[in-house]
């Protein structure tokens, strides 16, 4: 009987040690779980990263394009994007974007599902419309004052700082442009004072006096030659 009785009590031990065991495997597992880091999201998931995936995407174009066909002025600019592209890549990082992800133009950035689905085929533009008005909506510095151009294109930032002004690929420098975004209203008059990758690309003090909370893209944006 003796010996049944130590057998039991070294049986009751090594369970509640395998118990023990186990609870402390499964706490481990908990800890780790929910110590692990979120996934970052990617510009399809979100509106904020698919506008700093677009403003990365323009800066990287720029490089691109002034290290392809450098001139006297491409050392210093290149080196200028260098720092915004680092400075947009930790926005990125804060909002819980995938870091380094782009977007090559804002002009193709893709629109929503529903968006594509509410565009009219092909077939229904109207044969009647001059085949040379869409052309004068898209002609860049040949555009006459007052004129909508870049129909279509959204708008982000270039991330730079300074005062108000503007970027773009089809306006010189000392254009005017105003921009006005149609979800809230809110518009902004600035000077194009050098080279971008896009139509129009607002530095950081432009884009704030346009944009939505939280928002680093404005898909409906109303673009016009004021000056």
């Amino acid at each position: 009987m003796s010996r049944r009785r130590t057998l039991g009590t070294k049986k009751k031990i090594a369970l509640l040690v395998s118990a023990a065991t186990v609870a402390g495997g499964g706490a481990f597992v908990m800890a780790s779980t929910s110590n692990a880091a979120p996934t970052p999201k990617s510009a399809s998931e979100s509106t904020v990263c698919l506008g700093l995936a677009t403003a990365l995407g323009n800066n990287q174009k720029f490089i691109a394009d002034q290290r392809a066909a450098p001139d006297a002025q491409s050392e210093a600019r290149i080196a200028n994007r260098e720092a915004v592209v680092a400075e947009i890549k930790r926005k990125q990082e804060a909002s819980g974007c995938a870091v380094g992800e782009s977007a090559q133009d804002s002009q193709t950035a893709q629109p929503s599902q529903s968006a594509r689905s509410a565009q009219p085929p092909a077939a229904s533009v109207q044969p009647s419309q001059p085949a040379a008005s869409a052309p004068a909506g898209n002609g860049g510095g040949a555009a006459a004052s007052g004129q909508q151009v870049c129909n279509g294109s959204t708008v982000t930032l270039s991330g730079e700082g300074g005062a108000p002004a503007a970027s773009s690929n089809q306006f010189p420098a000392g254009t005017k442009l105003k921009v006005t975004n149609l979800d809230n209203n809110k518009s902004t008059t600035v000077e194009v004072t050098s080279v971008s990758g896009s139509c129009a690309l607002l530095n950081n003090a432009a884009f704030e006096q346009v944009r939505e909370p939280g928002k680093f893209l404005i898909r409906r944006a109303l673009i016009e030659k004021v000056g």
